[in-house]
């Protein structure tokens, strides 16, 4: 099936793997170890052959996770495999149990961030991707403003560039390095493309160079404080200054079904495409169910709604990429997006 509907745009079109479950499906177990099935394969390779052979578009790329700690012959196995099925592999570094806005963390957030560039160099990975901005739904946690923003935003920047440094990107297969804002509640600081956009800027200037990138995920552009105008706004600002990254195709509060999205994605990622910027786009989906999640569910029933609509998550995915399929096509068709 794979191939019935053909790219015509230059955009790589891949997924991200989050409708597996965090819990079950990409977390390392205690041991360091990843999620298999019965027959011993990992997961994530038996879900991305699955798709590869269903999907009637091409599939170019997959975005995963990659946790400090996991077994090294696990991670070795699991990029390689991902390879073996024709896949352009990219990182998500993952931070957990520090706060990188925290001067006292900062040696605990620098010592994760390079052991996931590391994972990325050994295995001549060009793109990765974190949320290293903020802690994800730390308790009592309330929003920085003013100097107190200030503050945050020049602790990031001396820990995303000290992590670049230690972790020898100059030079390396790494060629830029794409940050992701949250919705509030799972951040209280850097909840906009507006907000991000402002570390992402500064971060830049102490590197010397646009090696760091905004990543545009709809779904947080969606449940952040700024309209659809005002968004396209900050992309067109964000994309002059070279610093457009990865579009992430995600539905925003239910995270599920893209037809759920109230107009988001297709909104923005026109936004995008029009800045000539753009150049990743991801389907991204999450499980109404994963233990990993509960506390977004609390925070937002709407996280919880199942939208399969009788399909399996599968399923889902494969008509999210068919719809952002289509959608690149069109905006060849009307001269948004050059020809491939």
């Amino acid at each position: 099936m794979a191939g019935e509907i053909a790219s015509t745009s230059k955009i790589q079109l891949g997924v991200v793997p989050t409708h597996l479950k965090f819990v079950g499906g990409l977390v390392p177990n205690d041991e360091g170890k990843l999620p298999r099935g019965e027959d011993g394969v990992l997961g994530v390779v038996t879900e991305m052959d699955h798709l590869i052979k269903t999907s009637p578009v091409k599939i170019e790329s997959v975005q995963i996770p990659v946790f400090p700690g996991v077994h090294q012959g696990d991670n070795e196995e699991l990029i390689t495999k991902l390879k073996d099925l024709g896949l352009v592999v990219h990182l998500i570094l993952m931070v957990g149990g520090a706060d990188p806005m925290n001067p006292d963390d900062e040696d605990k957030v620098v010592e994760m961030l390079v052991s996931g560039l590391n994972v990325a160099k050994k295995h001549g990975i060009e793109q990765v991707s974190s949320t290293s901005v903020e802690e994800w739904m730390k308790a009592g946690a309330s929003p920085k403003e003013g100097a107190d923003f200030d503050a945050a935003v020049a602790q990031d920047v001396k820990v995303h560039v000290r992590a670049s440094k230690e972790g020898g990107v100059e030079g390396s297969c790494i060629k830029a390095w794409h940050i992701e804002f949250l919705r509030g509640g799972e951040f209280q600081t850097f909840t906009s493309a507006a907000k991000i956009w402002k570390f992402v800027k500064a971060a830049n200037e102490a590197y010397g160079s646009t090696f760091f990138k905004v990543m545009i995920d709809a779904a947080h552009c969606g449940d952040s404080e700024l309209s659809i105008p005002e968004n396209e706004s900050v992309i067109d600002e964000i994309a002059a200054a070279g610093a457009l990254g990865i579009f992430h195709a995600s539905a925003k509060t239910t995270r599920g079904c893209l037809s759920t999205d109230d107009g988001w994605i297709g909104a923005l990622l026109t936004a995008c495409a029009k800045t000539g910027g753009l150049e990743y786009a991801f389907v991204e989906l999450f499980h109404h169910e994963d233990a990993a999640l509960e506390g977004l569910r609390k925070l937002d029933p709407g996280h919880g709604l199942d939208t399969r609509d009788g399909r399996t998550y599968s399923e889902a995915v494969v008509d999210g990429l068919v719809d952002v399929a289509r959608r690149l096509n069109n905006l060849v068709t009307r001269k948004i997006l050059p020809g491939a």
